[in-house]
């Protein structure tokens, strides 16, 4: 796997952006918390009975989360280059987490230990409001895939996972993403042959 290529400035300023307004201080702050991690293809990030003390946000690569169920993975997630992960409930309870978390790619990855990024918003407004967007982008991200299994036709839902996640689609095996949209592999093969016929 290529060396990293951004460093831990070019990261906290790429959150920054993302997510608050930061002055140079609250800059050097985030940067000196953050953590740089690369995992191999097939490499579990996260396995089940941790405990997840970090925020992830992922520089480059895929990951997919997910959990067993009735002996079969159910995936939770799938996270591409510039997108933010966690197990919430395990980050929060301080509990071992049900679900795991593997890389489908050589994947780069800074962690934000939470205890860290408490500890530096305290004293810096920006770091707050940056700690609160990933965390509402988080919650919205788990709202968005609860409602597309719940309200939406097969169809409806691989078209939305394209508009929303077109990387995903491109990349993840067919297996994981039919997982998600929680269809069989022989439904999805068949929704994404009506759609080419469509565009």
């Amino acid at each position: 796997m290529k060396e990293l290529v951004n460093t831990t400035r070019d990261i906290a300023r790429e959150l920054a952006r993302k997510y608050s307004t930061m002055t140079h201080e609250e800059l050097d702050t985030l940067e000196s918390i953050l953590v740089p991690m690369k995992f191999n293809k097939g490499e579990l990030i996260l396995k089940e009975g941790e405990v997840c003390k970090n925020i992830y946000y992922v520089d480059r690569g895929l990951i997919r989360q997910f959990y067993r169920k009735k002996g079969k993975n159910v995936t939770e997630h799938l996270g591409e280059n510039h997108t933010i992960f966690m197990c919430i409930e395990s980050l929060f309870k301080e509990e071992p987490t049900k679900l795991q978390v593997e890389a489908l790619e050589p994947t780069v990855i800074y962690a934000l230990p939470k205890h860290k990024l408490e500890q530096v918003a305290l004293h810096n407004v920006n770091i707050q409001i940056l700690y609160r967007k990933i965390l509402e982008e988080s919650l919205i991200t788990s709202q968005v895939h609860a409602d597309l299994v719940r309200f939406e036709s097969a169809h409806d839902r691989y078209k939305r996972m394209c508009k929303l996640y077109p990387q995903v689609v491109l990349r993840a095996p067919l297996v994981y993403i039919a997982n998600y949209l929680q269809m069989t592999p022989e439904t999805l093969s068949r929704v994404r042959a009506a759609t080419v016929f469509e565009d």
